[in-house]
């Protein structure tokens, strides 16, 4: 985008194309109040007004409407803004937006909504990476989270560290300045400022693991020997009918995968039965290949086997795969057995005795953190930028220890501050910044 394009009126349906109850198109910039008065039934709209009327192409109707006028810079994007809400099919909102580009916008590119809202200093960086996390959200439990980050607990934080590092900071370059005013400051007090910066942004980092499995979730795949009951676990898991389910050796014969909400976001794949006979076709070949390939790739393996037949020889081969893996050991069938070991997972898909229990069990073996205690929610650049922050203080640390001079010490501080600044976007490149929008939606 150009620097000119910047200051063009935009607009997008900002919500799913369909049909709905309710489609919204948005209008962005200098121009679109007089975009809505070329085509809306009523003129002279009132700033924070709800307004109903018609959308009109010269003579002919085209829907009736509600238009939220939002003058700038009291908005979402600190411009000047109109929000057309129509009737929710999918030919009435192309057919207005249509209207409002022939009239003076132009398409609105991937999150250039909230772009502008960052470049207008509505939010900063790391507000606006939270809305797109918090549309992306898999789980209740991550959008939750990503509205933290949205009301501004990261940015908040990140400004507390930077306020500590810069009053430091101010210290030295004070005492190097004007030294027979000021003195410098002991290195007694600095590496005890500098331990706290660190402590602080150790305790944002230790959140970047479950902030990564929240967001991406985990690959959880079902293996086991034919008609021990995987897609049956399948659906037992998903509380639904996904997979094809019958008496008949191989009848799943590709990877099936859903998605369930553990407050994480899990992948579920149910594979192929793996097997060695005459009898297996190509395709269950193939199929048993995947399977396999599956397994290898997964964060998790739920090792099936038929409890009232016990681990066969061939349930013993299957295990050799998988057991350098995360696994759990699940017995299916335990409603057609009298005994039952210690340490087993027994679980009846037909009776739906101990699916729940194995939820848990699979949300645990992987999350070995509390969800409600992961305070700061980090993405992969803004660890980054932590990280490359705290080597920068792990450095001016050292030098306080020996004394360095305290010039030397000040270089490593003001890294560390740019370091801060890209996460809130203080100081970013154009092309890190078009990468972080060019994942939103068109519309956002």
């Amino acid at each position: 985008m150009n620097i000119l394009q910047e200051f063009d009126t935009i607009a997008a349906i900002a919500t799913p194309l369909g049909t709905g109850g309710v489609g919204v198109i948005r209008i962005s910039g200098g121009n679109a109040f007089e975009i809505i008065d070329k085509i809306f039934s009523k003129q002279n709209l009132e700033a924070g007004r709800i307004a109903h009327g018609w959308i009109l192409d010269g003579n002919k109707k085209v829907d009736e409407v509600l238009v939220l006028p939002f003058k700038t810079p009291h908005s979402y994007t600190g411009e000047d803004v109109i929000e057309i809400h129509c009737h929710g099919g999918v030919n009435v909102v192309k057919n207005i937006l249509s209207l409002v580009l022939q009239n003076g916008a132009r398409t609105a590119e991937r999150g250039e909504f909230t772009k502008r809202a960052f470049l207008n200093k509505k939010m900063d960086l790391s507000q606006a990476e939270a809305v797109a996390d918090l549309i992306h959200a898999k789980t209740r439990n991550f959008a939750m989270q990503s509205a933290k980050n949205l009301s501004g607990i990261l940015r908040d934080k990140i400004l507390e560290i930077k306020g500590g590092i810069f009053d430091t900071l101010s210290k030295i370059v004070a005492g190097i300045d004007f030294p027979e005013d000021v003195a410098e400051p002991e290195y007694s007090y600095l590496i005890e400022s500098f331990e706290k910066s660190l402590s602080e942004i150790d305790e944002i980092l230790s959140c970047v693991r479950s902030s990564n499995i929240m967001r991406q979730g985990i690959k959880v795949a079902i293996v086991g020997r034919p008609n021990v009951g995987k897609s049956s676990l399948f659906n037992a898991l998903l509380n639904a009918n996904r997979a094809i389910v019958t008496d008949i050796a191989g009848t799943t014969r590709d990877v099936i995968k859903e998605t369930l909400d553990l407050d994480i976001a899990v992948t579920l794949i149910d594979t192929a039965g793996i097997r060695d006979s005459e009898d297996v076709g190509k395709v269950e070949e193939i199929g048993i290949e995947f399977s396999k390939q599956s397994a290898d790739e997964a964060d998790l393996v739920i090792f099936l086997y038929d409890a009232s037949a016990g681990l066969t020889n061939e349930d013993k081969e299957i295990f050799e795969l998988v057991k350098n893996k995360p696994h759990l050991q699940a017995a299916n069938k335990c409603d057609l057995i009298d005994k039952r070991s210690d340490g087993k997972i027994y679980i009846s898909t037909r009776t739906g005795e101990g699916i729940q229990e194995l939820r848990e069990m699979i949300k645990n073996k992987v999350c070995d953190f509390s969800l409600e205690d992961t305070e700061y929610i980090t993405n992969e650049r803004q660890a980054d930028c932590l990280k490359k922050c705290r080597e920068s203080l792990i450095r001016a640390l050292d030098a306080a220890k020996i004394g360095e001079l305290q010039d030397l010490i000040s270089i490593d501080l003001k890294s560390a501050l740019l370091f801060l600044d890209e996460i809130t976007g203080e100081v970013i490149t154009d092309d890190i910044l078009n990468n972080i929008f060019d994942h939103f939606c068109i519309g956002k």
